[in-house]
């Protein structure tokens, strides 16, 4: 007993001496020395206790004969589902005989006691897969090879008389016999976290002997003639596997020792960065778009100062007054509700402007320069003759609307201008006028001398006999003797002006003589707004 229990002893030493060395630290990363780096890496120990049973000529056959056992050992991980492990045990082993197999009183018992060093290999059955090896719970096999050393007596169970005994002369003790032994078992083991499991197994040793019980049988010691069991609770302590901060990466691997407590970690033990900006994931406000830290990880698109969480447009750089978008006007309407953003406006117009100030928008206002009113869609009506100016060829002269705005021209000026058209007679090929004219031209004058409103357009035109520039010009010359006249005969020239075309205007058929002779005509054409008089350099 006071062995077993300086085992136990030692294990909880070697507990605390592991511990010391993984201790966790509040900040930063721990330094670790050559030693610290060999001792952390895959090793661990393991300590386990239980009771006894020996099978062999005299083996335990009643309650009483139950003893104990206690190992201590350490282990090396070789791959994630293997590991070797090197152990020592003591223990004692108790057994009793009360009758023969072939029938008579045997009233023998025996005492064992033993200690043991063996090494084996343990197969975790879970650890081939990942999935399963993340369990709390996984099964385990071993075997190996060991030496038992052992001092056993066998006596009589009533009379106490000694019968054989080995590792004793008489009462004392002499050298302990020395056999190998074969252990095998399977067991159970239950991690509690990544450095601590405890388990249960049951396993049983052969020896090759037959003097464990001190008592050789008949088969001359037969190799593996004695066996014991043993089943037993204990823990495994893998230096090393402490995991501070529970992030699922043992400290030796973890290079972020210090991570909080569930964040999603990457298999170096530090928190995942989805957009390497280098702000972990659980302090990134924008995980999956890089973006500096003075913006917690959220990235500013357009550079605006504003992160683009925070910033309506994102795209385009703005004000913060404006939560991040432009006022590209200057107007102090945002762009996005600016109906105009590319030109200064007005709130009441969603930021467009009124240019001419007639309480109507620009995009609504077909004359943006001048003040208009609703009625003609923002254009005005100079004249106020219900014809906007835009659409009035008299804007300053109140008229009709049949007439575009303009007066209408009296019927009795009309006829005069019809009979004028084939009226007015040349001499052939000049611009001279026949006196058979001067009557008609007379009529005209006095029209205009009677409508001091009218001004007056005279257009010649020729026909297509000819040279054109020659016609070209002699219409325009006899337009211009036209205008001479009447300015002769008291119309101010500033209200008429004469132009010449030529043969380019036709109005008949100039295959014809009577098409030709309609073609050849001068037109009056009466206008209700001042005429640009460009006198000819003679």
């Amino acid at each position: 007993m006071k062995r077993i229990k300086t085992l136990l002893f030692l294990s909880l030493a070697a507990c605390t001496l592991a511990n010391a060395q993984e201790t966790c630290q509040a900040q930063g990363e721990k330094k670790t020395t050559k030693f610290d780096e060999w001792f952390m890496d895959g090793w661990g120990m393991n300590a386990s206790f239980g009771p006894t049973f020996f099978w062999g000529d005299v083996s335990t056959s009643q309650a009483n004969d139950i003893r104990a056992i206690i190992d201590l050992g350490v282990q090396k991980e070789l791959t994630p589902y293997l590991y070797w492990r090197l152990n020592g045990s003591y223990g004692n082993l108790k057994g009793t005989k009360d009758e023969y197999e072939s029938g008579g009183d045997a009233n023998l018992t025996f005492t064992n006691k033993f200690t043991e060093i063996n090494t084996t290999l343990k197969l975790d059955l879970f650890g081939f897969n990942d999935n399963l090896r993340a369990k709390k719970i996984a099964p385990y096999v071993y075997a190996g090879v060991g030496l038992m050393n052992f001092r056993s007596k066998l006596k009589n169970s009533e009379s106490g008389a000694s019968v054989s005994s080995f590792g004793y002369k008489g009462n004392s003790t002499t050298t302990a016999t020395h056999e190998l032994e074969f252990p095998v078992g399977l067991g159970l083991e239950w991690k509690v976290n990544p450095a601590l499991s405890f388990t249960v197994d049951g396993g049983l040793t052969f020896v090759k002997s037959d003097k464990v019980d001190a008592c050789v049988s008949n088969n001359n010691d037969k190799a593996l003639q004695d066996m014991f069991s043993a089943a037993k609770i204990g823990f495994i302590y893998k230096f090393g596997n402490r995991d501070c901060d529970n992030d699922g990466v043992v400290n030796r691997k973890d290079k972020c020792p210090n991570t909080p407590t569930g964040v999603a970690v990457d298999e170096k033990g530090c928190p995942f960065d989805n957009d390497g900006d280098g702000i972990p994931d659980f302090e990134d406000k924008c995980p999956n778009a890089a973006g500096p830290a003075q913006y917690n990880g959220c990235p500013d698109t357009d550079g605006d100062g504003i992160p683009d969480p925070d910033d309506k447009c994102p795209n385009e750089a703005g004000l913060a007054e404006f939560n991040g978008c432009p006022d590209s006007d200057g107007d102090g309407i945002p762009d996005y509700d600016d109906k105009c953003p590319k030109e200064a406006g007005l709130a009441e117009f969603n930021g467009c402007p009124d240019t001419d100030g007639d309480g109507i928008p620009d995009y609504d206002d077909k004359c943006p320069n001048a003040a208009g009113t609703k009625q003609f869609e923002g254009c005005p009506d100079t004249d106020g003759d219900g014809v906007p100016d835009h659409e009035d060829r008299c804007p300053k002269v109140a008229g009709i609307k049949s007439n575009m705005g303009c007066p209408a021209v009296k019927k009795e000026v009309l006829k005069i201008f019809e009979k004028a058209l084939t009226g007015i007679q040349f001499e052939t090929g000049k611009a001279v006028i026949k006196p058979t004219s001067f009557k008609i031209l007379d009529d005209v004058v006095k029209a205009m001398k009677e409508n001091p409103e009218y001004n007056l357009e005279i257009n010649g035109h020729t026909d297509n006999v000819g040279d054109p520039a020659k016609n070209l010009k002699l219409s325009e010359d006899r337009a211009a003797s036209v205008r001479k006249y009447l300015i002769d005969k008291g119309v101010e020239d500033v209200r008429m002006v004469s132009h010449g075309f030529g043969d380019t205007q036709p109005v008949a058929d100039n295959k014809t003589a009577a098409g030709k002779a309609k073609n050849r005509r001068v037109e009056f054409k009466v206008v209700f707004k001042q005429i640009e008089v460009i006198e000819e350099k003679q």
